[in-house]
């Protein structure tokens, strides 16, 4: 089966899927229509999100890439109707946004830092 995510930078070395923060979980939409994924992509441009592409990807492929991940995927089916607070998430974007600028260098600056720098600078508050 098709669906529709929305990409960043889609052909790039630089692609990125987009995804929502929802109680500690990264979860991925998937988008049943083709026109509520665009739609979501128009809500997105609203409140000055990065402007992502919809794209059409067999549905096992994107399941793969979650669990790799340990993410979460959710499917909007067509006209789909929100039934709580979380569900509104799947059809109109929370109004904050993560920096996505340099995933890469986020990754690797977070490794490069030691115990022992932490320490330091916890002792220099005291």
């Amino acid at each position: 089966m098709n669906i529709f995510v929305l990409l960043y930078n889609s052909g790039t070395d630089k692609e990125g899927i987009h995804s929502i923060e929802l109680k500690g979980k990264t979860i991925v939409l998937m988008f049943e229509d083709k026109d509520d994924a665009t739609r979501y992509c128009g809500l997105l441009e609203a409140q000055d999100f990065p402007l992502p592409t919809v794209e059409m990807i067999d549905i096992e492929e994107i399941k793969d890439f979650c669990i790799k991940l340990d993410y979460e995927c959710k499917l909007v089916e067509k006209n789909f109707i929100p039934k709580s607070a979380e569900d509104r998430l799947l059809i109109s974007p929370p109004q904050k946004n993560l920096e996505v600028d340099d995933w890469e260098g986020e990754k690797n600056n977070q490794q490069n830092i030691d115990i022992n720098t932490i320490k330091e600078n916890l002792e220099k508050l005291l």
